[in-house]
């Protein structure tokens, strides 16, 4: 991929998509952040993990921004806002975590979409910005995803990012208060992305890591 500059302190990365922009949480961005969780709450938590009680306070985001700070920095995980390239909305979140170099070279994505911006594309062409600063630039070999098998929008767009179905896995996950069986997708670095015109797309533009203040 091609690396730049941007202007003012971004911790870790920054990746363009085609119609979004990916970069690492900054504590200014805890409003917009639990104000979208908060009106898409009834979308999403029948797809996600069950949401602690301070799941929206202030000093919860704190350590989240932290965390995702110190993981990028050791390159095992990241944890990106997803923004609308043309006005800087935010529009939902994606991660590739659980990075595993050695033999596996290795990642797990998971992902959520505010609800006034679901099936739009947007995720879609987040996911295949990972997927590429995956394989492009991480030089990971395997990336992994998992959804519920009712999650009929996220098998598809799971698919439109290049994802193959690999099988079920029983009870994996804690989603909304039970162990739900999931089903398990993939994508290799050697398969065909066909969303790479030419052979590219936008790149990653890299800051280093700072401090976003306490």
């Amino acid at each position: 991929m091609l690396f730049d500059r941007l202007a003012g302190f971004v911790p870790g990365p920054v990746l363009r998509g085609e119609r979004v922009s990916l970069r690492l949480p900054l504590l200014r961005d805890h409003a917009a952040w639990a104000s979208l969780r908060l009106q898409s709450r009834g979308f999403l938590e029948r797809w996600e993990p069950p949401w602690p009680p301070d799941a929206l306070d202030r000093a919860s985001f704190r350590r989240r921004v932290r965390r995702g700070q110190d993981e990028a920095r050791l390159a095992t995980a990241y944890a990106f806002l997803i923004f609308r390239r043309e006005d800087d909305a935010l529009l939902g979140g994606i991660a590739l975590s659980d990075i595993r170099r050695g033999i596996a070279q290795s990642g797990d994505i998971g992902y959520w979409t505010g609800a006034p911006f679901a099936a739009q594309g947007y995720m879609t062409d987040a996911l295949r910005t990972v997927v590429d600063f995956a394989f492009e630039d991480l030089r990971l070999n395997r990336v992994a995803a998992a959804c519920l098998p009712e999650n009929a929008p996220s098998r598809s767009v799971l698919r439109k990012a290049g994802f193959r179905e690999e099988g079920v896995a029983r009870a994996y996950l804690n989603i909304n208060g039970r162990f739900a069986d999931h089903v398990l997708f993939g994508v290799l670095a050697a398969d065909p992305r066909p969303w790479r015109h030419n052979g590219h797309r936008p790149g990653a533009l890299v800051k280093p890591g700072v401090s976003i203040g306490p």
